[in-house]
This record gives structure tokens, sequence and C-alpha cells, in this order.
């Protein structure tokens, strides 16, 4: 080196996005040891500070491998690097964690268990074999059991487990991958396992425990497993007399079951692809850091029960994420139904002695741990459509999610989500953190978790919320909560909602047509909508196009009862409806004097009606069955029936469905067929719009979101 690269400088370096929870300070302490530089390396809420002293040479490499060569579960970005004067350093070292610099914090999402994670707790020489709990800096909990931050130990659940020496002089090696990774633990000092059923109970004993529990799974037996999120309801996927029994037990008649696979292969995924065909997308999602649930095609040859998607082509299938699940199916030798150990619609649970009494006439057996969750979080769900995985629900690994904001918010705010699978978002500055999926918030419980992550999300990042926004409808329990707090509220009609949340996803500068298609949401002038076309961007939307309303009879109940929908379409046109109960005289009468019957646009409740038309389904034990099964059954490529589209009033068109209608009520077709015309003549008017509204007013971005865009093959078939 030359004199001028030999000479000592110094910068200091502050970094932020995903930094904390990652093993960010070990990776940037054996990188500045590698290079030869002194200094220091600190948390400071969420921003990581670095003072780097060394050659200037050593100094560049150093700075641009802390991007280059990041732990694969971080991503940093440095926001200042400015040189500073030399000082008198010793050997690089980490610091303790602040808490008084300003905040920009960021929270760790739960990380999946580590191949060498896995590998030690297989291995009869580890002192790690068969711990349920194993983890390092690079796996492991986060999200779940941080209580305060900087993430350090004592700012998490894993306060109250004090560290072995082993353990200790791990945390203290710069050398060892556990270096300074906060929920270390083992058999000595960590948490531990305990199981109950009927007859036994086993306190303390990780291995007793875990060898009760795969007898009681092959004994066809239901188990109720604390994770990392909160619980599953496990029971053997091969086995249709379990399936049945845990449907049974928990008044899940026809909902589907999530399966996780044992790993096995080069790939982790030959039991999976017995079961479900994968496309290469697929494949990498189950493989992913988020390890989620994947929606995939159901192989004809799948030896699984029938009862796990009873009238579905798909299956949601996983991979263990924790060393427990890891050893649950290493033991049990299949596939195991891991469903969201809850009451329907509710948060997963978390707490021993609440899952205890609330699942207690669902599990026939119980493993728990003495590991607090100190926050829900239920497991990540994706589907495919048009030509990659997309989320159904941000949970476990993939939240809290954070996105920048296309501008910068005048005050922090609290959105409270919608009635159904609902969520918040916290946003301030030009940040907006969204928490992992609560549940439907009808239920007491469901409101009681919304209020307090609401709380938590605040105090972690150390923001507090000046305004809430949440669904116009003043009958959601988000609307009337947002009311009670005594803040401004902010509310937001549910189709201008999904619009602005795409758009805004999607940042661009010009306008867009959004198609916001799902079951009701009520617009702004108290109808139900749901089959809306918006033109413009975020604050300025223009409903452009809509579906021809209707009225249904029993208003909301038709959300339980897809004949309604299907009546409300025949009585429309005159029609004696062929599906529903044998004498609809009543509730004719009511209709027909408008009577607990509000109108909507609802492309949702068209699917409703098609489902109820052409498979009989008159009554749904979920939200979606119908549409679900009618998309099974539907096949691509079919020719469409053309929907007239009219001037209506306030300047917008209307969507005919009455040639559905027709579609709907042949019987000379079959219900095959008249599935997949459904599907494909829904998708062509997606096109029609689009083409005449690009003509009159130059578009070229075009997006649809809202329940109905969950459906696979409407989304392909227009995107086509």
């Amino acid at each position: 080196m030359d004199g001028v690269s030999t000479q000592i400088q110094a910068r200091r370096i502050a970094l932020t996005g995903h930094v904390q929870g990652v093993g960010f300070r070990p990776f940037v302490y054996r990188l500045a040891h590698r290079h030869g530089v002194s200094g220091w390396v600190q948390n400071q809420l969420g921003q990581v500070a670095v003072l780097a002293q060394g050659p200037a040479a050593a100094l560049d490499l150093f700075a641009r491998e802390l991007i280059d060569q990041a732990p694969p579960l971080a991503a940093p970005r440095i926001v200042t690097d400015e040189w500073v004067t030399p000082t008198t350093l010793g050997e690089f070292c980490i610091r303790p964690s602040t808490a008084d610099a300003q905040a920009h914090v960021f929270v760790p999402a739960d990380q999946f268990a580590c191949s060498e994670c896995l590998t030690e707790i297989t291995d009869p020489g580890e002192r790690r074999y068969r711990y349920p709990f194993t983890n390092c800096t690079n796996c492991g909990p986060r999200y779940t059991l941080i209580t305060a931050l900087p993430y350090d130990r004592a700012n998490t659940t894993m306060a109250g487990f004090p560290l072995c020496a082993a353990c200790r002089a791990e945390y203290a090696n710069p050398l060892d991958r556990r270096f300074h990774a906060e929920p270390i633990a083992c058999p000595d000092c960590g948490p531990a396992l305990s199981y109950r059923d009927g007859q036994r109970q086993i306190g303390g004993d990780s291995a007793a425990a875990l060898r009760a529990t795969g007898e009681a799974l092959s004994a066809g037996q239901v188990v109720a497993v604390k994770g990392v999120g909160g619980y599953h309801l496990l029971c053997a996927a091969g086995s249709d007399a379990a399936v049945a029994r845990l449907r049974a037990a928990k008044g899940r008649p026809a909902k589907p079951l999530a399966v996780m696979f044992p790993p096995a292969g080069a790939d982790q995924l030959v039991a999976v692809r017995a079961a479900v065909a994968l496309s290469p997308a697929e494949a990498a999602a189950l493989v992913s850091p988020l390890r989620p649930i994947v929606l995939a095609r159901r192989r004809s040859e799948c030896t699984l029960s029938e009862q796990l998607a009873p009238g579905l082509a798909e299956l949601g299938v996983f991979l263990p994420y924790s060393p427990l699940h890891q050893l649950i199916l290493s033991d049990f030798g299949a596939p195991l139904v891991a469903t969201s150990g809850n009451l329907s619609g509710e948060p997963v649970l978390t707490d021993n002695e609440e899952a205890d009494r609330r699942l207690n006439l669902i599990a026939d057996a119980f493993l728990h741990h003495d590991r607090p969750i100190q926050r829900p979080a239920d497991d990540s769900v994706f589907r495919s459509s048009a030509g990659r995985p997309r989320p159904l629900r941000l949970g476990r690994g993939a939240a809290p999610l954070e996105l920048s904001l296309p501008a910068s918010v005048d005050e922090p705010v609290l959105a409270l989500g919608g009635h159904m699978k609902g969520s918040i978002a916290l946003a301030w500055g030009q940040r907006v953190v969204i928490s992992p999926h609560i549940g439907e918030m009808d239920a007491p419980r469901s409101l009681g978790v919304m209020e307090r992550l609401a709380t938590d999300l605040q105090a972690l990042y150390g923001v507090t919320a000046r305004r809430l926004v949440c669904d116009a409808h003043p009958g959601y329990s988000t609307h009337r909560w947002a009311r009670r707090s005594g803040l401004p509220v902010t509310t937001v009609p549910h189709h201008v909602a999904h619009a602005s949340a795409l758009a805004g996803e999607h940042d661009h500068p010009d306008p867009m047509l959004v198609f916001t298609w799902d079951g009701v949401g009520l617009g702004p002038d108290g109808a139900l909508w749901g089959g809306e076309t918006f033109l413009g961007r975020p604050g300025a939307w223009r409903r452009v196009v809509s579906m021809r309303p209707f009225y249904l009879p029993g208003g909301e109940r038709a959300g339980r009862e897809p004949w309604r929908s299907a009546a409300a379409l025949c009585w429309a046109t005159q029609r004696d409806c062929p599906v529903g109960p044998a004498d609809t005289r009543l509730v004719r009468a009511a209709w027909q004097r408008r009577l607990n019957s509000p109108a909507t646009s609802a492309v949702g409740r068209l699917f409703d009606a098609a489902s109820a038309l052409t498979l009989g389904i008159e009554s749904v034990s979920y939200e979606g069955q119908g549409p679900m099964q009618l998309e099974a059954l539907a096949a691509a490529g079919a020719e469409p029936v053309a929907l007239p589209m009219c001037s209506a009033d306030e300047g917008i068109r209307r969507v005919d469905w009455a040639p559905l209608l027709e579609l709907l009520l042949d019987a000379g077709c079959s219900a095959r067929e008249r599935a997949s015309v459904f599907h494909a003549s829904l998708a062509h008017n997606v096109l029609a719009q689009a083409r005449q509204l690009r003509s009159e007013h130059g578009l070229h971005r075009v997006g649809l979101t809202g329940g109905v865009f969950q459906n696979r093959l409407l989304v392909d078939t227009a995107a086509e």
C-alpha cells in the first residue's frame, strides 16, 4: 500500500432498515476483525451506529461489504457515512445498546430454524440434541417475544431464563454463531415442554412430552401444540377419522385445513410434491425464509384425507419452521394437519391456561411450553395468481410488514382495517407498519387483541397516533371502537380504501384504473358496493363503472346463505328461484317491499348466486365457500358471454349481469361448463371495461383488488 492508503482514518456510519434481530451486529464485528478495523458497533433504537478506524482502503472495503455481504435476513441501508477525526481506539467491540437516540425502530419478524440448528438437534453428540427451542443469531423467534426495543435479551420474553455458563460462553464468543443471539437457550437453562391429556401429566421433561405427543397423534387424537406465535391443532393428515374428529370438535365442517409436511430430499419438498403439483414459484415460496402456507393444486394420486379441503382442488401446504415442529414431524413420520389453535375467526391462542380452557372441548391432549408469547402471529398464507405467489394473509415470518409511503403523513395515524380478516397499520412520516392478521373483528376477543396490538405497536416504535382511520360502515366493531377512542377519526369508504391501498403499494404518478370487487362494503351513497371500477389516484378517485345493483333478501344473512343471492337475481328478472327453502313466500314478500333487502353491486354476491345455481350450495360454513368450490370446478379457456355496459345515473356505467343468469339457469349445460363460462365472462368484462376506459382516458395502468380477485382463475384469465 502507498502512504495515503495506510494512513489511519475514521468513519462514522449509521445504518437503518432490517438491522435488528437478524445477526447484524455480530456480522459487523466479524467483518471489522477480518479487515483489521478498530472501533465499535452499537444498537441505537432501530439504527445501528458504527465507528470504524483504519487505513482508508480497508475502510472503503469494510463499508462496501456492510451492504454487499450482510446476513441473509438483513436489509441494511446506509443513512449517513462521514469521515471523522481518528482517536485512540482498542479492538473492535459491540457496545451496549442505547435507548436515548431518536427512534427509527425496525421490529424483526420471526425467523425459521436455520439448517445449522436443525442439524444440531439431530446429532446425539450435540448438547442441544432434540432440544425444541434451539436457535442462533441467524434464526428463531423475534416479533413474538420482543417486549421492548432495542432488541436485547432483557427486552424479550427470554429474560426470565438466565443463561447457563455454556450458553453465556457462546453468547460472548465472536467466532460462535450464537454470538449475541438474544433468544439463545439450551436444555439446562431454557424453556421446556409439558404435556397433558385425560390420563397423565408430564411437566419439565421435554423428551417425555414429545414422546407422549407422538403417541397421541399416532392414536388418531387431536393435540393442541404451542408453537412460535400461538397454538396449532395437530392431527394425522392421512386419517379420515382423525380429520373428522378435528372437524367435529372444532365445528369446522368444510373450511380447508393446512397440512405440514416433513422435509425430505435435497430441496426438502419430496413429501410435498407427492401430494400437490408445485410451480417453481410455489416451490420457492415454500422454502423461503417466510415459510408460509402455500395453496397448491392437489394431485389426483394424493393419499391424504379427502376431507382436508372438501370440494376444492387445492391444499394449503407448508414446511416446519421451528425445531419443535421438526421434531414432532420426524417422530410421526408423515404429514400432519396444523390448523390455527383458536375458536372460529378469533386470533390464535397464545397463553397456556387460556388454551387449556378454550380448547378443552376440541383437543384430546396439550403440548405446552413455558416460553411466553408476547403477541400472537398466525401463519402467513400465499396463493399464486398472474405468475407469482401473493399473500392472502400476512402472519408469522411476513409481518410486521414495513412499507414506504409515497408521501409523508402530517401526523401519526393508526388505521383499523375492515370487519373481516382484520389487521391494523401504523403510519408516521413516510413509514407504515402493517400488523399480522388478527381475525374476524365481530369476536370480542379479536377486538381485545386488536386494542392490545395497537397499544403495543405504538410503544415498540415510539410513536403515538394522533388520528384514527376506519371503515365508514358504522356497524363495524372497529368503527365503533374508533368513535369511542376520543381521537379524531377519518372514515374511508371500503372500496376507496381498497383502491388506495393498491395504488400506494405500487406508487406511480400517473392515474390508474382499479377494479375493486369483493363481498359487500358500504359506499358513500349508503348502498352496499362490491363491483366498482375507480379512475384516478388516492384522494381523487372517481367511480366510473359499477355492476347493476340488486336487492339482497335478508341483508347480511345472504353471506352465509347463497340461495338468497340467487333468489335476488331470479326475482329481479321475474323468475322463480330453483334453489332455497321450499316456501320462500314471506321472504319474497319482504324483498318486494324492500324490507331488510339492501341494494348491492357486489361481484362476491354474484359468485354466491352462481355457486347456488350451479352447485346447489344453499348455505355455507365459512366465508367464500361457494365461490371457492365454483372456481375448483371451472376450467380455463371457456367462451365468454358478453355483459352489456350502459350509462346510468351520476355519470357512471352499469354492467348488466342478466346474461349470466341465462347461462346459470341453463339445464342443458353441465355444471363445469357453467362455472367455466361464468369465470370467463367476468374476466373478459374486466378487459372490456379497461379497453373502453383506455380509449376515453388514455390509461395504461390497471389494478385488481378485493376478495374476489383472490380467485386464481379469474385473475389469470383477466391478466392474459
